[in-house]
This record gives structure tokens, sequence and C-alpha cells, in this order.
């Protein structure tokens, strides 16, 4: 069925759909992106093309969450049509069960997830550290709501004492950071100085502040163009505090998981990213078991309504439950592997039962 002219046909007219809705998606998200950048941008002597890169860069990584969605309304629209124009009720005739309608589209599906996962995902990336940049670039030191809700936060110890490094936003993975404090201490553990700088950037041996103003106990505010902050941290150390996993390509996660566990942090973030870009190929054969489970009926008896909004309840309620799995990993709850293929299972199971029970009694 999936390779005979048959399921070319329902494969084709399921990748079509779910096309749809990812590029409408894509569009809608880049317009309210747009205006909202050109809102914050105004007064700043930026382009607008600029603004228009900036917010091309920044929607790929907010559309890879989304892309499930995609797969399920495109799944539900899929069928719905092929059952408006009654070409499911030939296809039954011909003595083809739901089954074979569907296998198709899950394969399909299925490819779609890996594309997503291996050349999707670091092309997403990619894409938000470019953003950052161009964001930096745009609003300097007046990025509002740029800022990360908490922050970064990375202590070292170094001969001269110790220094408390906060940064607000993180760019090239933790190579270079902006909206910086910096708490000093002496050897002694005494208070030393406070010092704000608008970026800093890892260099060998030191970091480079840049437009630094420093603040003492005993003495005026101090202004300096540039200060280099003593310290030991490797670059790669440097990456495991401050890249965030969505910031981490799928290729590259191996590597930041084993380095992270060398330098003594936690990897439960690491690890749950990796796991869901595993598992999404299978969260999209489940979406399309829950898509058919609501489309499949014959359009003759009514209640599409109903179906379509049942097909989104259950896509609302996996996703609150991949968020809660999800946060549970991150507190170290819960195992990274069982946070991310637990909705994959939860979903597929679901979507599978519901078509048994209509399909097979």
């Amino acid at each position: 069925m999936v390779v005979n002219t048959l399921g070319r046909y329902f494969a084709r007219r399921f990748v079509i759909a779910s096309l749809g809705v990812f590029f409408g998606l894509f569009v809608l998200l880049v317009f309210v992106d747009y205006v909202d950048l050109l809102r914050r941008a105004g007064g700043l002597a930026v382009s607008a093309f600029y603004v228009a890169q900036a917010s091309f860069c920044r929607v790929p990584q907010l559309l890879e969450r989304l892309l499930p969605f995609c797969i399920l309304i495109g799944g539900m629209t899929c069928y719905l049509a092929l059952s408006r124009s009654l070409e499911l009720v030939v296809a039954r005739a011909a003595g083809l069960s739901a089954w074979e309608f569907i296998s198709p589209a899950l394969w399909s599906a299925i490819a779609i997830g890996i594309f997503a996962t291996t050349v999707f995902n670091p092309l997403s990336a990619h894409m938000q550290e470019r953003a950052k940049q161009m964001e930096a670039e745009m609003f300097g030191e007046n990025t509002g709501g740029l800022q990360d809700a908490n922050g970064f936060w990375m202590n070292q110890v170094s001969p001269d004492g110790q220094a408390i490094i906060n940064a607000a936003r993180s760019q090239q993975q933790g190579a270079v950071l902006t909206g910086i404090t910096v708490f000093r201490f002496e050897p002694d553990f005494q208070f030393k100085d406070r010092i704000e700088a608008r970026e800093a950037v890892l260099e060998p041996g030191h970091w480079l502040l840049k437009n630094v103003r420093r603040y003492t106990m005993d003495g005026a505010p101090v202004d300096q163009d540039t200060l280099e902050l003593p310290t030991s941290l490797t670059l790669a150390q440097v990456r495991n505090s401050f890249a965030t996993p969505e910031s981490v390509s799928f290729w590259q996660l191996p590597t930041y998981i084993k380095s992270s566990e060398n330098s003594g942090f936690a990897t439960a973030g690491y690890r749950l990213q990796y796991h869901k870009l595993l598992a999404k190929p299978f969260l999209l054969a489940a979406m399309v078991m829950l898509a058919a489970s609501v489309s499949l009926r014959f359009f003759r008896f009514g209640g599409v309504q109903k179906m379509v909004l049942s097909g989104v309840a259950a896509g609302f309620l996996l996703y609150i439950l991949s968020k809660v799995t999800e946060d549970l990993s991150k507190a170290e709850l819960m195992h990274p592997l069982a946070a991310a293929w637990l909705p994959v299972c939860v979903g597929g199971l679901a979507g599978f039962l519901a078509l048994l029970y209509q399909e097979d009694g």
C-alpha cells in the first residue's frame, strides 16, 4: 500500500496538507514577530529589511515546537477532505481497510520527523544564534524584553580571588555574553568591586569586557573602554554553563552531554533534548494516529465540528503532558528517556485504540 499508486496518492495528499499548515503558520508567525520587532525598534536607526531578517531567523525554532500540531491539523484536513470527496468510501468499497489508509501517512510523518531532527533542527539552532546577534546589534543595551527570564550565572575562582558572573543573554553558545554584571571578591572572600559591562568575549586566559563601569566601596564609579577579567575556563566549559539545550544542534548534543558529565555539570536538559529529537519521528506518527481516529468516519454522518474539536483537544492534552514530563525531567524527578518517550507512547496508544475500536469493533 505504501509504494503502489494509491498509497503514493494518499501520502502526497497528506504531505501537501501538512506543508500547507506549516507554511501558513510560518507566514503568520513571521508577520506577527515582524510587527512586534518594528514596534520595539521604533526610533532606532534600523532598516525595516534588517528587522525582517531578524524575524525570519527567530521563527524556525518556534515552528520546530509546533511541528507536531502541523502534522495533527494536516492529517485531519487530509482525511476530512478525502472523506468529503467520497474517496475513502470508494477505497473501502475496493476492500481497503483504515490501516491501509493510514500507513502512507505514517511513513510520511516518520520521514518528515527524520528530516526535522537531522536537518531542520541544526538549521533552526544556527538561525536562532544569528537572531540573537542581530537583536544585540539592533537594541544594544536597551534590549528590554530580549533578556532571558533568569539570566545565566557562573562562578569562577582564580589566584586573584573569586568572581561571580551574571549575563542577561548568551550568544555563540556562551562565547559572547551581553548584559554583564560581575561581583569580584578578594582571596580572603572580602568584597572587592562590582563591574557592569555591555559585552564580554571569551579569549584565551581571560574575558574581554567592553564598555565597562566599575563600582567600589570607597570611590566613585570608573568608566573604562575595556577590561580583562582573568579566567581559567575553557570554551567547552563556558558552553556547558551558558548554552541552552535548544540552541545546540542534534549532531552536537552527544558531545555536549559527554563534556558536561566530565565537567560535573547537570546533563538533564541536554539528555532530554536529545531524546526528544530522537522521538520526534514517532511523535509525528502518533499525531497521525490521533488525526485519523477523529477524521475517518463518513462525512455525511455529520458531527465534523465535534471531530475536529476532539482532535485539537487531544493534541492540546498531549502537549500539556509533554510539558509536565519536561519540567519533571529538568527538575531531575523523571529520567529524560521516560520524559521524552511517554507522550509518544500515550499519543500513539490512544490513537491506535480509538482506531481499533472504530474499525474493528
